[in-house]
């Protein structure tokens, strides 16, 4: 999959300044209410992925965790990324070996994606198919912790281009 294309897409991007902060906020109060924490590595993470508004691999996240130009080790963003995945904030794209922040914001949902096979442009959707997949699971004896739908294809400025 080509990460760039020859024509604009008119570029996605997160929230930064003050939006950020009022993101990460109610991120933290949410999680507070689960009785979990927000420690500063899982923050900085989380940061870096709201920030960028698309799917981010895990070595750019641990090129770009520090602040100062030093990268982090990798051992402490993937545990951050654990846990935030975990608690249903972030979502792993593994067809695309990268993760993103939730844009839905509940922790128990079925994780759909449509990703752009030219651009990369990755969209989260509603997908009510986690209780239709669980009903087959059980059928086969599975319990399931999480569903993850991921949809490949061209986005509208693609399929223009």
């Amino acid at each position: 999959m080509a990460t760039t294309c020859d024509h604009d897409h008119g570029g996605r991007e997160g929230p930064s300044g003050p939006a950020l902060t009022r993101a990460v906020s109610n991120i933290e109060a949410r999680l507070g209410a689960m009785g979990e924490r927000l420690t500063d590595p899982r923050r900085r993470v989380l940061e870096l992925l709201l920030a960028a508004g698309r799917p981010v691999k895990a070595y750019d996240l641990i090129s770009d965790y520090g602040r100062d130009g030093s990268p982090a080790k990798p051992p402490t963003v993937y545990r951050a990324l654990e846990f935030l995945e975990r608690t249903g904030l972030v979502h792993r794209i593994s067809s695309i070996s990268a993760y993103v922040a939730c844009a839905h914001g509940k922790v128990d949902h079925t994780a759909a994606f449509l990703i752009c096979d030219c651009c990369g442009d990755t969209r989260e959707i509603t997908a009510p198919t986690k209780p239709l997949v669980e009903a087959s699971a059980a059928t086969a004896g599975y319990r399931l912790d999480r569903v993850t739908v991921e949809a490949h294809g061209l986005c509208a400025a693609c399929q223009a281009a």
